[in-house]
């Protein structure tokens, strides 16, 4: 829980076609990046960053969102019904904790970080024995500074 004092940023951020638009406060900053590989965020392929459920707005586009759930039906991902771009979800692991995709925040971008940890979602902390996250891998990025 943050104080009234709570100096973190707000955030803007939007879907691509900017139908979608929420701010955001995030809960460590971009220190939460990271990546899954359960088998739709394998496809889906963002950089989620942490935010507790209270520090998520959605300003405009409320209707546009449209709900997919799977397996359990417990993690809430929502996405543009125009774009199609996935903005945020709701965590199965902490329900009181949201994912947002970092490509829609305002000024970062997935290609930020050098190296993004990716959790083990295909054995979920809710399905494995004692629980608790485990890195699976990491995702590196290095931008190719070679002038044309």
């Amino acid at each position: 829980m943050h104080s009234h004092t709570d100096t973190r940023p707000v955030h803007q951020a939007a879907c691509h076609c900017g139908t979608v638009q929420f701010t955001v406060k995030l809960t460590n900053g971009v220190n939460t990046a990271l990546r899954c590989n359960c088998s739709y965020c394998s496809m889906r392929g963002a950089v989620a960053v942490s935010v507790d459920q209270q520090d998520i707005e959605v300003l405009q586009g409320k209707d546009a969102l449209t709900l997919y759930q799977f397996h359990t039906h417990e993690a809430k991902h929502y996405f543009c019904s125009r774009c199609g771009i996935y903005t945020f979800h709701q965590r199965r692991s902490s329900p009181l904790q949201y994912g947002v995709n970092v490509a829609c925040i305002e000024g970062m971008s997935p290609y930020d970080f050098a190296e993004v940890p990716v959790s083990d979602g295909r054995m979920h902390p809710k399905d494995r024995e004692g629980g608790g996250s485990r890195v699976a891998g990491w995702i590196r990025y290095q931008a190719n500074l070679k002038a044309d």
